[in-house]
């Protein structure tokens, strides 16, 4: 798998996603003749980021943010990084009162969710922000200079599932500031990271063999591959955005983390407004 990987990153952008769509053609084909497609499920080539258990995965991360933020059917929500709409799909059939936005940077995503679920529940809104990722795309826009296009405590929670985990530390820095700036004073956001200790050496399936100041790059041809980050440089971070770490739990990733113990693959990390 992680040679497979490698290689997948060596691809440019473009042929990123259309690499996946013809990886997964023969069974999206069969799903598509004998319908056996869930009809608020995209093609499995469509899926650009996770892996293809759709469905499970969206009610897995539903149910992590209602464990872990006391996730409620009347909060203003955020999904920074909404995708083509794993969690949207399962907090649609939850979150009646209150309100979901999600903005992404890949427009595939974005209109598929405006087809599938904003047209369904209206309460839930998606925006395409064209920012620059060097694993999907080569737009100008930075995410470290990014302003989210939404209104100062507008969110009660926000959360980013396996975003942090391709972002640079400017990158995480802006965000973080700006998830401070959009949630409410008693605001809460969760959200993935790949963490280490500097003082030991973790170990599990991910491999991050470039050393930097405060974190480790898996491949440092393409940055946004995946990126983990030291605990002290988190809790800078997070001091730094006007937030506190609240809670940190370790995902199956880890060698020493049991998968049936864990509620996510990458460390689930929840930060609290100061």
């Amino acid at each position: 798998m992680s040679a497979l990987r490698s290689y997948y990153y060596k691809l440019p952008p473009g042929l990123r996603l259309l690499g996946r769509k013809i990886y997964y053609f023969p069974i999206d084909l069969y799903e598509g003749l004998t319908g056996k497609r869930a009809k608020n499920e995209p093609k499995k080539g469509d899926i650009y980021v996770g892996g293809s258990d759709f469905i499970p995965h969206g009610i897995r991360q539903m149910n992590v943010l209602k464990k872990y933020i006391t996730l409620k059917s009347t909060d203003h929500v955020l999904d920074v990084g909404c995708g083509i709409g794993r969690t949207a799909v399962a907090l649609s059939g939850f979150i009646d009162k209150g309100t979901y936005d999600g903005f992404d940077a890949v427009e595939k995503g974005i209109r598929w969710c405006d087809k599938h679920i904003h047209q369904k529940y209206p309460n839930f809104n998606f925006k395409f922000t064209p920012i620059y990722n060097d694993l999907y795309n080569t737009f100008s826009q930075k995410a470290e200079n990014f302003t989210f296009p939404y209104d100062n405590a507008q969110f009660d929670k926000a959360f980013l599932f396996s975003v942090f985990t391709h972002m640079q530390i400017p990158e995480i820095k802006q965000y973080l500031q700006e998830i401070s700036r959009v949630l409410k004073g008693n605001g809460q956001c969760l959200a993935t990271f790949f963490l280490y200790d500097e003082s030991k050496t973790e170990r599990g399936s991910m491999s991050f063999p470039h050393q930097y100041d405060g974190y480790r790059l898996m491949d440092d041809k393409v940055t946004a591959a995946n990126i983990a980050v030291s605990i002290p440089l988190l809790n800078q971070m997070a001091h730094d955005a006007g937030l506190k770490v609240g809670t940190i739990k370790g995902g199956f990733w880890r060698n020493d983390v049991e998968k049936e113990n864990a509620d996510e693959f990458q460390d689930i990390v929840v930060f609290e407004k100061i």
